[in-house]
């Protein structure tokens, strides 16, 4: 069994009990960005699993956008990253 070398934790245990690993997060080719994946990804950097360096390079993601979601999710919590939630949380 052969296993890529990666700088980092190959996985992270969560607040919740949960366990995110690499695996978990969306491939490198992702476009469309649904709550749950932007979530993923802002647990990951969050908790050390992935450097934000490396999720802005592996999606094209500005820091600006990464920054507006996990603000979002800090404030409001994941329910705040929905595309039909946007408006609203943002006025707050």
């Amino acid at each position: 069994m052969y296993l890529k070398k990666v700088d980092g934790p190959r996985a992270v245990t969560l607040p919740d009990g949960s366990i995110l690993t690499r695996a978990d997060l969306p491939p490198k080719e992702t476009r469309r960005w649904v709550a749950s994946r932007k979530a993923t990804i802002v647990k990951a950097v969050a908790h050390g699993l992935i450097p934000l360096s490396e999720v802005l390079e592996r999606y094209g993601l500005s820091e600006e956008e990464f920054a507006l979601w996990a603000d979002a999710v800090k404030k409001h919590g994941e329910v705040a990253l929905k595309v039909t939630a946007i408006q609203k949380y943002r006025q707050l």
